[in-house]
């Protein structure tokens, strides 16, 4: 009886012992808890842990598991307790922490040896996933002898390669920006979990956590022409894969951080407060579920950052905006490892709340990430909008040679498109993908970007800017210069989105005569219809694209020899995204003649089921020194002049020019008049946009003035409170015509002081940034 009862004491002290509290890194006891309500609660979770479940009970069957399987065994056994889960994961922590190394070949045959890799920074964490979750499982002396084989082979040769100042040869921005919060935060990761058997890691875990804010505030190199790590407003330059790829890892080890070790402060980080921000702006809602994203450089089209925003949620992250968000995404299927289908995206589901059937998120429909050069601009974010993307940035490492590109979502589709990308093993990847012709761009005499810019950086950037947006307006202008300079002087593309037509104007000079053409990459089904318009369709989704100038396809039904003076279209053959064994057509539209100086303005037109049998009419008309567009629908006509006197050619002398009585030295003017009424009279303007000028006037008349050039739109021109949003100078004195001294301005500058003169019929204010 004695040597029973002493034996169940030694059993239960070896329990006691063994089952110590333990703040575990993501399956905490909280985690646990709201997973085990949303399946008795959430149709969609239980579904998912059920498949989970016979999934795990499956892979017991197998003769040898991978690291990887430690994720969803470790869901398994936290949920149920059951020693068999526990057993297999056991196996595997044994099995890899005897390696000799978790690296590949290919890297270990570097010189010097890259021993911390990617494939070291996924195997520890998934080797840290398992010990974790079986940590009470696991006697004394073998959490003890796993650890330590554990740090050999996964956290020491991290440590060696990336932080050691004895060892170490990488920077920030070795491999691109994601490698590094890869290697780094998961060997912090994985320090977290052994930090009770090894005494030094706590010391690893601080010293990997007090990187953060250097990784975030990277400013990159103006020698070896690599870009900074984030936008300012928290854009990631490497493509929204790359993005999600990085931004994760670092998010991964500061939630478990968190987790095991709630007493502790974190490093603040502003811009995790923009992060989620960006996944939200780049991608495209859509009826079915199936949201989409802007796809530039190695990205691919459905991924979008759920993981970013789901982490963000599960750290505090807890907007309105980001439920909105995950709600949208957790529908598709975008390998990202945090969609409700994998393990760890079922463990940190969120539990969102409630929200009204019209919510959108509050944040303006279009934005400019202006330090990365990307923007996104939509008509609303209602599922199956409009939005426009467009890049004008950096080229390097998983960012292409894509200068001044643009993609279109409409109607739910992908219509004007990124050419995508291929697996890196494929020569198509650098000859073909990452290279100019992948894109809509313009080209001159067949060349774009200096091939070898996606592998040596590109020297001098592109850049876009002055985003504006107005109830009916939007403008844009990306500047493709730097990056085209071995063969152009001047590459400037301005987007005027008006109602249903998006007008894309390109300003062009080349060093020496030759052939301009531009690319137009579409999904669907694409012909010349009737000589006037390309029209791209993909089911109900359609756009019609239009060259306007240098002049228009030849007329509907002629031959192009016999109008040898008209725009010349030719298909071309790219490749399929992330399929090169397949080809795809695409179109070039190019000049008619050899010429070192043109303008092309094409006019993309929105097609639906409101407007198919009544499209907006576009004319063009010119004059002396100006091309013309006038565009008319649902009862207003806007009218966009382009004065070829500011494009440059002119030094000394402003770009001063009459353009119909319109006089200025603008470079793009832009007037909307009710249909109807005369397009001469000031009075009958109801917007009016001016694109880096410094006066608009009309009959001695001044509407607006500065001694500066700007960019600005004012919208209710003739009303009693005028909208103006303004781009110049931080200070600037901007005069505005008004016919009493009544009229109150709104504008999101600091107006110090405003006046009316009543014998200029002008408000005055002085603006102070």
């Amino acid at each position: 009886m004695m040597k029973r009862t002493l034996l169940f004491l030694c059993c239960f002290l070896t329990f006691v012992i063994n089952a110590q509290e333990r703040n575990y890194l993501l399956h905490t006891e909280d985690n646990i808890k709201q997973l085990k309500n949303q399946i008795s609660t959430n149709e969609a979770v239980r579904k998912s842990w059920e498949e989970q479940y016979k999934t795990a009970e499956k892979l017991l069957k197998k003769d040898k598991l991978k690291a990887a399987d430690c994720q969803l065994l470790g869901l398994a056994y936290r949920m149920t307790g059951k020693p068999k889960f526990a057993e297999a994961i056991k196996a595997i922590l044994i099995d890899y922490t005897k390696k000799d190394t978790w690296e590949g070949k290919a890297l270990l045959s570097r010189s010097p040896q890259w021993q911390g890799g990617l494939k070291t920074s996924h195997t520890s964490f998934y080797i840290a996933i398992g010990y974790d979750c079986i940590y009470n499982y696991l006697e004394k002396n073998e959490r003890q002898e796993i650890a330590e084989d554990f740090v050999k082979v996964g956290i020491t040769p991290a440590r060696k390669d990336w932080l050691l100042p004895n060892t170490d040869f990488h920077t920030f921005d070795t491999m691109g920006h994601n490698w590094w919060s890869a290697c780094v935060y998961m060997a912090g990761f994985s320090a977290l979990a052994i930090r009770d058997e090894i005494p030094e890691a706590q010391k690893w875990v601080d010293e990997i956590a007090d990187t953060a804010k250097e990784w975030v505030d990277y400013s990159g190199s103006v020698l070896q022409n690599k870009p900074p790590t984030f936008d300012k407003d928290g854009g990631f330059y490497e493509s929204i894969n790359y993005a999600s790829y990085g931004v994760s890892q670092y998010l991964l080890f500061r939630l478990a951080f968190q987790s095991a070790l709630p007493n502790v402060k974190q490093v603040d980080l502003p811009v995790l407060d923009k992060i989620g921000d960006f996944f939200i702006q780049t991608s495209y809602y859509v009826k079915d579920g199936k949201v989409m994203s802007v796809n530039f450089g190695d990205s691919f089209i459905n991924k979008t950052g759920n993981s970013c925003v789901t982490l963000l949620w599960n750290l505090g992250y807890t907007a309105d905006k980001y439920a909105w968000y995950i709600d949208k995404v957790s529908k598709g299927s975008d390998n990202e490892g945090m969609q409700l289908g994998t393990p760890n995206g079922l463990l940190l589901h969120p539990k969102l709340p409630k929200l009204a059937d019209d919510f959108v998120p509050d944040l303006p429909t279009s934005h400019l990430y202006k330090d990365m050069g990307w923007a996104t601009l939509r008509n609303s974010w209602d599922d199956d909008a409009t939005m426009l993307a467009v890049k004008s940035g950096f080229t390097w490492n998983h960012t292409h040679a894509d200068a001044g590109s643009y993609i279109l979502f409409h109607k739910g589709k992908n219509l004007i498109i990124d050419s995508g990308n291929a697996s890196y093993m494929s020569p198509l990847y650098t000859e073909y993908y990452c290279q100019s012709e992948a894109h809509n761009v313009v080209m001159f005499n067949g060349e774009g970007q200096n091939r070898k810019d996606i592998y040596f950086g590109v020297k001098n950037q592109g850049s876009l800017h002055n985003l504006v947006e107005g109830d009916n307006f939007k403008y844009l202008l990306a500047n493709a210069t730097g990056p085209y300079a071995q063969i152009l002087s001047r590459n400037y593309r301005s987007f005027v989105w008006v109602g249903d037509v998006i007008l894309v104007i390109d300003d062009l000079l080349a060093h020496e005569p030759g052939k301009f053409e531009w690319l137009l990459h579409y999904n669907g089904e694409s012909t010349l219809k009737g000589g006037i318009d390309l029209t791209i369709k993909e089911d109900d989704a359609k756009v019609l694209v239009r060259p306007l100038y240098p002049e228009t396809f030849p007329p509907g039904g002629e031959r192009p020899h016999d109008f040898p003076e008209h725009m010349v279209l030719t298909e071309k053959m790219g490749y399929e995204d992330h399929h090169p064994e397949q080809t795809k057509p695409y179109w070039s539209i190019s000049h008619f003649e050899e010429t070192a100086r043109t303008k092309f303005v094409s006019a993309i037109i929105l097609e639906d089921e409101e407007n198919k049998d009544n499209l907006p009419l576009i004319e063009r008309f010119e004059g002396t020194d100006f091309l013309g567009v006038s565009i008319t629908q649902n009862g207003k006509t806007t009218q966009v002049y382009l004065n070829l006197l500011a494009d440059g050619r002119i030094k000394h002398r402003n770009s001063v020019i009459n353009m119909n009585g319109w006089e200025t030295d603008a470079y793009l003017t832009a007037l909307t008049f009710k249909e109807g009424t005369g397009l001469t009279k000031t009075e009958n303007i109801d917007e009016l946009f001016i694109g880096h000028g410094s006066y608009l006037r009309r009959e001695g008349q001044t509407l607006m003035h500065s001694h500066s050039k700007y960019t600005a739109l004012v919208e209710d021109f003739n009303s009693e409170n005028l909208k103006v949003e303004f781009q110049g100078q931080p200070i600037t004195t901007l005069s505005l015509y008004s016919k009493n001294s009544g009229t109150s301005v709104s504008m999101d500058q600091n107006v110090k002081a405003k006046s009316f003169d009543e014998n200029l019929n002008i408000i005055q204010l002085k603006i102070n940034k």
